[in-house]
C-alpha cells in the first residue's frame, strides 16, 4: 500500500485518509464536508493539473478544490 496526495491519486481508487497537511482553518472546512482521518473514500473523478477533485465517501459525494486534494494524504487500498 502506498501514501499519496489526493489530487495525485487515480480516478476510480479508494482508499484511507491517513493525513491532512493543513492548518486549523483547512481541517476544519473539510470536517464540514465530511472528509476527516480515518474514513475511506473514492475518487469519483478529477482533472489533469487542477479543477476540482470528486470524492465518494458512503452515499456522499463532495467536490474539493485541487489545492485542498493536495494536502489530503491517503492510503492507496
Amino acid at each position: 500500500m502506498s501514501i499519496v496526495d489526493l489530487a495525485s491519486m487515480r480516478q476510480g481508487k479508494g482508499g484511507r485518509v491517513v493525513r491532512i497537511e493543513g492548518g486549523r482553518g483547512l481541517r476544519r472546512r473539510l470536517e464540514v464536508l465530511g472528509v476527516r482521518v480515518g474514513i475511506r473514500i473514492e475518487k469519483v473523478s478529477g482533472y489533469f493539473m487542477r479543477g476540482p477533485v470528486v470524492v465518494r465517501s458512503g452515499n456522499t459525494e463532495v467536490a474539493i478544490g485541487y489545492g485542498m486534494a493536495r494536502r489530503i494524504m491517503v492510503e492507496v487500498l
